[in-house]
C-alpha cells in the first residue's frame, strides 16, 4: 500500500526530534493490528518448526548461488512486509555477502514503499563469535576469547563483527551471551565468559559497545541464570535466592545495559522459583526496565513464549501464553509468530490484554529503530559490501585473538616451545588435520578459509619433519588406527596429539554427564605416550577436560578451545614458540566429574572442601595460565584515595629470557562480615606486555562501593570492616597481599 502524501509531513519523518518524540507519533497513529505487528517476527520456511535443524532455518533451502541471485520477494513476504512485521528472522545467512545485502534491501523497499506507515523491518541473526553467515570471518569461540583477559581486543572483535553484519542489512545480533559457566556439563558453556561475575561484566560490555558502535543492535542473553540447572543442563528450573542471582548471575546484565548501553535482552528458557523468565513481571520489568533504567526491548528466545503453554505448563493456550509475556514486560516475540498472534489481538479487542502494556512494547521496538537510524538509513551499500568482509585486517585480527587466547596448561621440563629445526614430529589425532570452530559457526564455512593445526605447523617449520596420523575419528575408532599412530610416534623425537570436541559432541542441546573426551580419544593419547616419546596433548574445545586417566603421561597440554579460523597458525606459534602462550582460564578445570559444580569464588564450608576419594580443588584454577617466561611480582602498595576508594600499585617484571604477556589479577576478600563471603573475589585485571628484563608498574583503582555484597532481602550494602588485598598471577597463584580498612 502506497504511502498517503499527508504521511510526509508527518512528525515521525522529522529528523530533527528525538527518537522519543518521533516513536510516539508514530505510535499514535498505528492500528492495534499494526501495533501487534512490531512485536512479531516472521520465519519464511514456515513449513520448519522450532524442533527442526536450526541449519535449516534458510529462505533458499536448496537453491544454486544462481537460482538466488534471481531471487524475488515471494507473495508470502510481500504480504508479511506490507502488514507490517516488525522483525525477520535469519533468513539471510545462506548468501553471499553482496546477495544478502540485496535481499535486505529488497525486503526495507518493500516496507518502505508499500506499507502504509512505511516502518522499515529489523533483520536479526546470530553473531557470538562472527556473524552466522556466508563469508563472514570466524573469530575464537566466546569462551576462548574470554580467556584473553583483553577487554579492547574483545570491543574490536565485536567491532568487526559488527561492521561485516550492518553490511549486510541486519541490524540485530542475538548476542553476547553472558551466563555464568559454574557447571561445565552445560553443552553451552562454550558460548560464555566463564564462571566469574565480574570478568564476564567487563568483556559483556566491551562486546555491546563494538557492536553498537557499528550500528547494531545488542542483545544480551538468555536473562537470566541459565545453563546452571541442576546436574549441568541448559533450560532446567532454577531455584535461587535472590541474594544469590544478584551478586554472581545478574552483574553482567546490569553492567551491559547500564555501561554498555544494550539496546535489546533475550529473555530465557529457564524458569525461576517456577516463573518462566518469560512471563516474570519481576525480572523483566521491576528489575529490568525499573531498577535498571533499562530503555530497550526484550525479546523472546526462540519459542519461550510458547513455551509458557507448552512446557511449564503456566497458560491455558498460546493466546494466554502471549499475554502473560506481553504484561511481564516481554516485548517481542521471536523467531515466528505463535502467542503474539491473533489469539492475542482478539484479547487486546476484549479487554483482556492490557493495551498500555502493548503500546509500551511498540514504543520500545520503534524509539530503537529510530535511535540506531533504520527509519532514515534503512538501505545499505550492495557495491561496497564485500570490501568489508572477511577482509584481510580482519582475518589478522582473527589471528591475534587465536594467539591470545591458548592457555599452556602443563609443561613439564619445558617440552614447549620446540626447536624450529632438528626435530621430528608426528602431528596424531582427529582434530589435527580438521579446525574444530565451535557452536553458532555458519554450517558450510568453505575449508580453504580455515587453518587447520598440521597446515599451520607445516607451513611454520618447513624445515622439520612433520609425520601425520590420524589415530581415530572425534567419536569412533578407525581400523589398526591408534596402533598406527603410536607407530608412527615411534621413530619421532616429539609427539603432539590434537584432540577434543566438536558441535557433534557439545552445544546447544548437548549437556553432557561425561566431560572426558570422546570417543577412544583417551585411548590414543595413552598409546602414544606408552611409546616413551614425550607427548604434548593440545585440546580443542569449548570447555573443561577430565584429564585423570592420561595427565600424568604426557609432557604438555595446551588448551587452544575452539579458535577461529586462523586457529591452526596461532597453534603452530605456540608450540614452536614464535608465540608465547598468554592466556588464562576464566572457568576452573575439575579432576572429576563429581566435583562439578566447580568455581574459585566459593563460600567457606562447614567441613572440609575435600571428598573421601579426591581432592575438592581444581586441577587448573580459575587463571590458571603458563607461560615460557617467568614474572616476579614485587612492591605492593596500598593508598587510600579521596571518594572511598584505594589506589593499589605494585611491580611486575619479567624475569625470564622471553618477551611475553602476563595478566596480574586483583582478588579480595572480606575479612569479617555479617554474611559468609567468598575466600576470593575478582575485582580487577590488567594484561601487560614484557620485554625481557623490563619492569612496569600497576595500579588497580579500587573504590569501596566495590567491596559489598547483597543481603537477603536484595539490599547492596558495603560494611566497615578489614578487606584483605590479592594480586597474583591466578587464583590460587597469589604473589602479593595486604589490606585495606573501610570506614
Amino acid at each position: 500500500m502506497p504511502e498517503k502524501p499527508e504521511m510526509e509531513k508527518a512528525a515521525y519523518k522529522n529528523k530533527s526530534l528525538t527518537p522519543a518524540e518521533r516513536a510516539a507519533d508514530l505510535l499514535g497513529r498505528m492500528t492495534l493490528e499494526e501495533k501487534v505487528g512490531q512485536l512479531q517476527a516472521y520465519m519464511h520456511t514456515v513449513e520448519l518448526s522450532i524442533s527442526h535443524a536450526w541449519a535449516g532455518w534458510s529462505i533458499y533451502g536448496a537453491m544454486s548461488t544462481a537460482e538466488r541471485r534471481q531471487f524475488t520477494l515471494s507473495r508470502d513476504i510481500a504480504k508479511q512486509v506490507q502488514a507490517g512485521i516488525g522483525h525477520f528472522t535469519v533468513f539471510l545467512r545462506d548468501l553471499e555477502p553482496g546477495d544478502a545485502a540485496q535481499m535486505a534491501n529488497r525486503v526495507q523497499r518493500e516496507a518502505i514503499e508499500h506499507s502504509r506507515l512505511g516502518i522499515p523491518v529489523m533483520i536479526h541473526d546470530e553473531g557470538l563469535h562472527g556473524l552466522l553467515a556466508n563469508r563472514a570471518t570466524s573469530f575464537p569461540q566466546s569462551i576462548a576469547l574470554s580467556s584473553t583477559w583483553d577487554v579492547e581486543l574483545v570491543e574490536k572483535v565485536a567491532g568487526v563483527i559488527g561492521k561485516e553484519t550492518s553490511s549486510r542489512g541486519i541490524r540485530q545480533l542475538l548476542s553476547p551471551t553472558i551466563n555464568i559457566a559454574r557447571d561445565a556439563r552445560a553443552g553451552r558453556t562454550e558460548e560464555t565468559y566463564g564462571e566469574d561475575p565480574y570478568l564476564t561484566s567487563r568483556l559483556a560490555v566491551a562486546f555491546v559497545r563494538g557492536l553498537q558502535d557499528q550500528g547494531v543492535v545488542a542483545t544480551p542473553k538468555h536473562f537470566a541464570a541459565n545453563f546452571v540447572g541442576d546436574g549441568g543442563r541448559d533450560s532446567h528450573p532454577i531455584h535461587f535466592s535472590e541474594q544469590l542471582l544478584r551478586e554472581i548471575y545478574l552483574p553482567a546484565f546490569e553492567a551491559a545495559i547500564r555501561e554498555g548501553g544494550a539496546l535489546s535482552i533475550m529473555a530465557a528458557y529457564n524458569s525461576i522459583d517456577g516463573t518462566p523468565c518469560s512471563a516474570d513481571h519481576w525480572l523483566l520489568t521491576e528489575l529490568l526496565k525499573e531498577e535498571w533504567g533499562f530503555k530497550g526491548y526484550v525479546v523472546s528466545d526462540y519459542g519461550s513464549v510458547e513455551h509458557i503453554y507448552t512446557k511449564h505448563n503456566v497458560a491455558a493456550s498460546f493466546a494466554e501464553a502471549g499475554k502473560r509475556a506481553l504484561e511481564a514486560g516481554l516485548d517481542v516475540e521471536f523467531p515466528n509468530v505463535v502467542g503474539f498472534g491473533d489469539g492475542l489481538i482478539d484479547g487486546l479487542k476484549q479487554g483482556a490484554v492490557s493495551v498500555a502494556a502493548l503500546d509500551e512494547a511498540v514504543r520500545r521496538v520503534l524509539e530503537t529503530k529510530f535511535l540506531i537510524g533504520l527509519f532514515d538509513e534503512p538501505y545499505v551499500d550492495e557495491k561496497q559490501v564485500n570490501e568489508v568482509n572477511h577482509t584481510d585486517e580482519h582475518r589478522a585480527l582473527a589471528l591475534r585473538a587465536a594467539r591470545e587466547s591458548i592457555v599452556l596448561l602443563k609443561n613439564t621440563g619445558e617440552a614447549l616451545p620446540i626447536p624450529p629445526y632438528g626435530y621430528s614430529i608426528a602431528v596424531i589425532g582427529p582434530l589435527a588435520d580438521r579446525l574444530a570452530l565451535g557452536g553458532y559457526t555458519w554450517d558450510r564455512v568453505p575449508r580453504q578459509q580455515v587453518v587447520t593445526p598440521l597446515e599451520g605447523m607445516r607451513a611454520l617449520a618447513a624445515n622439520t619433519n612433520i609425520y601425520y596420523a590420524e589415530g581415530c575419528k572425534l567419536t569412533r575408532a578407525i581400523p589398526n588406527g591408534i596402533e598406527a599412530a603410536a607407530s608412527t610416534a615411534r621413530g619421532c623425537d616429539l609427539a603432539v596429539v590434537i584432540v577434543g570436541n566438536s558441535s557433534e559432541t557439545e552445544g546447544e542441546g548437548r549437556d553432557r554427564s561425561d566431560l572426558s573426551l570422546p570417543g577412544v580419544q583417551t585411548e590414543l593419547i595413552k598409546a602414544v605416550a606408552a611409546t616413551g616419546v614425550p607427548t604434548v596433548v593440545v585440546l580443542i574445545n569449548g570447555s573443561p577436560i577430565i584429564m585423570k586417566d592420561w595427565i600424568d603421561t604426557v609432557a604438555a597440554v595446551v588448551e587452544a578451545w575452539y579458535p577461529g579460523e586462523q586457529g591452526g597458525t596461532a597453534i603452530a606459534e605456540v608450540l614452536f614458540g614464535q608465540t608465547n602462550p598468554s592466556g588464562k582460564l576464566t572457568i576452573s578445570f575439575p579432576r572429576n566429574i563429581g566435583q562439578l559444580p566447580l568455581y574459585y569464588n566459593a563460600k567457606p564450608s562447614g567441613r572440609d572442601q575435600g571428598y573421601a576419594d579426591e581432592s575438592g580443588t581444581a586441577l587448573f584454577p580459575f587463571g590458571h595460565g603458563l607461560s615460557y617466561t617467568s614474572f616476579a611480582y614485587r612492591g605492593l602498595k596500598i593508598t587510600p584515595t579521596k571518594g572511598n576508594h584505594f589506589t593499589i600499585r605494585c611491580k611486575v617484571e619479567n624475569s625470564g629470557e622471553q618477551e611475553g604477556d602476563e595478566v596480574v589479577q586483583l582478588y579480595v576478600h572480606d575479612v569479617l562480615s555479617t554474611y559468609s563471603r567468598p575466600a576470593k573475589e575478582l575485582k580487577g585485571f590488567q594484561r601487560l606486555h614484557l620485554e625481557p628484563g623490563e619492569t612496569k608498574k600497576v595500579s588497580f583503582d579500587l573504590p569501596a562501593s566495590q567491596l559489598g555484597y547483597y543481603t537477603r532481602q536484595g539490599k547492596y550494602v558495603v560494611e566497615p570492616g578489614v578487606f584483605g588485598i590479592l594480586v597474583g598471577s591466578s587464583s590460587e597463584d597469589i604473589r602479593l597481599a595486604g589490606q585495606v580498612t573501610v570506614k
